[in-house]
Formats: C-alpha cells, sequence, structure tokens
C-alpha cells in the first residue's frame, strides 16, 4: 500500500486529507509541527509526503533543504497559502517535485499524488501487489474498480464500489448512515439516508449468498460489513 506523510499545521486541513486520502485507498501518517514531520521523514519510509511551507518548529523549505541533505529523495508535494511566484521558485529549487497553492480542489491534489507516484514508480510497484478481496461470493479488487463471481464480471455502480470500500476498510464496525453520506457523497451533494438503504439493498444483492448476510443492519444507527 503506498504511504503518505502529511506535514500540516491546520487541524481541519489535516484531518480533510487524512481522512480523503484513507478513503482512497493510502496508508497515512501526519505530523502538525515541522520538526516532527522532519524527524518522521527520516526516520520513516515513505513513497511521497505533502509538506506545508509554513509550519510551527521549522519551516517547510528547512524540511526540504535538511532531507534532500540526507539523500532523501522521497517526492514532495508542497502546500502553500501564498501565491507569490518566489515561495514556488524556492520550493522546486529546494527538491520539490510539485507544488499546490491553498485553496485547492481535493480531485486536483489527488490527480497530482497520482501523476508523481506514477512517475516514480510507486504507483505501479504498488498496484502489481494489489489483491483481489473476497466479499461474500465477489471477488473485489477497489484499487482497479472491478468485481467478479467466479470469474464472470459483475458490474458495480462506482457509487456501490465507493460505499463497500468503506465498510471493508470499518469491517467489522458499526457504520452510521451519516458517516457513509459524509464519506461517499459529500457535502456538494445531500441525499437522504433512504438513499443509502437503497444502495446498501443493491449491494446486498450481489454480494450475498442464500445462507449468508455480510451487509448486517444496526437497527437505528447504520450498517456493519462482517466477512
Amino acid at each position: 500500500m503506498v504511504k503518505i506523510l502529511i506535514i500540516e499545521d491546520e487541524p481541519a486541513m489535516l484531518a480533510g486529507l487524512h481522512d480523503n486520502l484513507e478513503f482512497e485507498g493510502y496508508e497515512v501518517d501526519s505530523a502538525n509541527r515541522g520538526d516532527d514531520g522532519c524527524t518522521k521523514i527520516i526516520k520513516g519510509n515513505y513513497d511521497l509526503i505533502l509538506l506545508d511551507v509554513m509550519l510551527p518548529g521549522m519551516s517547510g523549505f528547512d524540511i526540504l533543504k535538511q532531507c534532500r541533505n540526507k539523500g532523501i529523495s522521497t517526492p514532495v508535494i508542497m502546500l502553500t497559502a501564498k501565491a507569490e511566484e518566489l515561495d514556488k521558485v524556492l520550493g522546486l529549487e529546494f527538491g520539490a517535485d510539485d507544488y499546490i497553492t491553498k485553496p485547492f480542489s481535493l480531485r486536483e491534489l489527488l490527480a497530482r499524488i497520482k501523476a508523481i507516484l506514477r512517475r516514480s514508480g510507486h504507483l505501479n510497484e504498488h498496484n502489481s501487489q494489489t489483491q483481489f478481496v473476497q466479499i461474500g461470493k465477489l471477488s473485489v479488487n477497489f484499487e482497479n474498480l472491478e468485481a467478479n463471481e467466479s470469474g464472470e464480471i459483475i458490474k458495480l455502480s462506482h457509487k456501490e464500489l465507493e460505499i463497500l470500500n468503506y465498510l471493508y476498510k470499518k469491517n467489522g464496525q458499526i457504520v452510521s448512515r451519516e458517516d457513509l453520506l459524509d464519506k461517499v457523497w459529500g457535502l456538494d451533494y445531500q441525499p437522504t439516508s433512504r438513499t443509502v438503504d437503497n444502495f446498501i439493498l443493491r449491494l446486498r444483492q450481489k454480494i450475498d449468498t442464500d445462507t449468508s448476510n455480510h451487509i448486517v443492519t444496526v437497527h437505528g444507527y447504520g450498517y456493519k460489513l462482517i466477512i
């Protein structure tokens, strides 16, 4: 699994990036101080780093310089609230692979992350190790968005795959309808809890067997996947 380190001191930004990257299937670590983040880079083994410029303890530029001087070549995307050309030039001169200016869209950031991972070879390396997971009667590959039953391709909609992926990550834990609405549909669209129930019904028809029910209803709260 691709491992990403986020070094960001804004709590809301850090939490949002952490949750969304985990939802995309990345393993995520984080730090909210520059000095702590620098220590993690030196001691850890990451595939990509999201690095804020303005940080307590140590600036993003200083972190980047120190790590590059130590021979650490992990790809870095700089996050900056400033739009001045000088900041962008400095980041690239110090060894950043890319930069993105706040506020930015999640879709743009994810595209940049995938582009850098692809160039560095990390994405292909991890994709080659991707496994199908067995959920009920379906074999599912979440990274390639594929599902099959006994070798026969089963069509799942993008939303069905997102719901199943989130339940899979929370395997054995109760997930509320509100959590699914937030993680899968987000804030730009306001479906009802009935929408979630309808998607769950369709998923059950595709993954459950005559003798097993893998998505369990927790009355008054939500659902739980049991594999």
